[in-house]
């Protein structure tokens, strides 16, 4: 089914029945859907705090997938966790009831918005999207907010604004961005990634450029111009493009830089002229990048720049995102999504520069195509830390079919050490841990539960 089905449903005003509601992305759907007058249920594997949330709003949600949870509903739509197997899925199709991916849903919901801003790229969408959100709260836009994260300023991934604004994290795997409607697209950069459903980096600069393409003339694209595939992706649309970055051709670049432990401080120039100065609290070379993107977007939307030193200087961090959770023997521990060789560098750099004895790296691989595809790009950058604490492979939404092991990567990494369990790898933590060192537990799965675990306080 097309967008412009799923118009009519949207405009009657139809029964829909949401799978996988408590995700983070589709409980904030449910919420505007329901909002928007839509008789909303839906149903998810367990039960949650966004769950509490949906039921206390009158919206009815069941637990575990059965068939006759989709009586009433009118039409279907699904996260993309659910596959064509899932037997709500199933009896929908026998049914006649129409069934659409959650990215179609939003893609409708934002044409309703003056202003849609989507910001994409292989790395930095959740922190470039919570920066937006603080300068767009800041300036009082009261923004309607989907982000991949929690961020403390709204104590959650999401918010559900009255402004002209919505403001998405968009994600390129199985081109689901291709279904939205965006009047800013921010591309951060375009890295080798999902490579199990693009195969190649030029299919993955094909999807973003069809994205980019489907800003309107009066829109704008803004895009890293410091990043070579960005701009080899970006250039042959032939339109005009807003540039952030370090190098002089940016229309929108960082003069002054200081970087000082935690954090920097930098002058935005826009066009050559000063926009706002930033102090960042938040540390590395990457969030000066995310945050000049989060500049360009809020200048062409005619933000004045107090709005952005304001928001930014505000900004902490999002959820897993270089987050701290307490200390252990003297050492510090951090938290991270980083699960790309790409986002490893970044929080390699970032980690070595801040003046740590030893920075000692707990990693989780996240999906086995990922670590089989990019193995030696990981092997490369896991070989820099002190040392390095390596966990099975998460495997996510995949079965191993690679006949692939993180003891693969410790036996090329040196000094590297493989731990089975996170019970051997938390106790191998508590033995190593002195003053001096930066003890991070870094992935996208369920790692953060070993920097919980032997944390002795809770976060500053």
């Amino acid at each position: 089914m097309n967008i412009s089905d799923l118009d009519k449903y949207m405009s009657d005003r139809a029964n829909c029945h949401l799978i996988g509601i408590g995700g983070v992305s589709m409980a904030p759907l449910a919420e505007v859907l329901h909002g928007m007058g839509l008789s909303v249920t839906g149903s998810d594997v367990s039960e949650s705090p966004m769950i509490d949330h949906l039921r206390s709003l009158g919206i009815k949600v069941s637990i575990g997938h059965r068939p006759e949870n989709i009586e009433g509903a009118q039409f279907i739509i699904r996260t993309a966790a659910a596959r064509d197997d899932n037997v709500e899925i199933a009896a929908a199709r026998d049914a006649g009831i129409p069934v659409f991916e959650r990215a179609q849903a939003w893609g409708y919901i934002m044409r309703s918005y003056t202003n849609a801003i989507c910001i994409a790229g292989t790395h930095g969408k959740t922190t470039t999207t919570s920066m937006v959100t603080h300068i767009f709260m800041q300036a009082q836009r009261d923004p309607t907010v989907m982000i991949g994260g929690t961020l403390p300023l709204i104590k959650a991934g999401h918010r559900i604004g009255n402004g002209n604004t919505i403001i998405l994290e968009s994600c390129e795997y199985y081109n689901s961005f291709h279904s939205f409607s965006p009047t800013v697209a921010v591309i951060l950069n375009i890295d080798n990634d999902h490579l199990d459903f693009f195969k190649t980096l030029d299919n993955v600069k094909e999807s973003f450029r069809k994205f980019a393409s489907l800003v309107p003339e009066s829109g704008h694209i803004v895009c890293c111009g410091d990043d070579k595939n960005t701009m080899d992706a970006l250039t042959p649309l032939g339109r005009g493009l807003c540039t952030f970055g370090l190098g002089d051709s940016c229309y929108i670049r960082a003069v002054d830089i200081v970087r000082d432990g935690h954090g920097s401080s930098f002058d935005v120039l826009c066009g050559g002229v000063k926009y706002a100065h930033i102090d960042l609290v938040v540390p590395g070379l990457h969030n000066v990048k995310n945050a000049l993107a989060a500049c360009a977007t809020a200048f062409l939307l005619g933000i004045p720049g107090q709005f952005a030193e304001e928001g930014l200087r505000s900004f902490t961090g999002a959820g897993r995102r270089f987050e701290f959770k307490g200390t252990l023997n003297g050492a510090r521990i951090y938290d991270d999504y980083a699960h790309h060789p790409g986002e490893l560098r970044a929080l390699i750099d970032t980690a070595s520069s801040l003046g740590y004895d030893r920075v000692i790296l707990a990693f989780q691989p996240h999906t086995y195509s990922r670590t089989k595809n990019l193995f030696e790009d990981f092997v490369k950058e896991l070989s820099r830390p002190d040392l390095v604490l390596l966990a099975e492979i998460y495997a996510a939404r995949e079965k191993d079919v690679f006949g692939i092991s993180s003891r693969d990567l410790a036996e090329r990494i040196p000094g590297a050490e493989f731990y089975p369990t996170f019970e051997e790898m938390e106790a191998r933590i508590r033995e190593l841990a002195s003053p001096g060192d930066l003890i991070l537990t870094v992935g996208a799965g369920n790692i953060y539960k070993v920097g919980e675990a032997v944390a002795e306080k809770p976060a500053d």
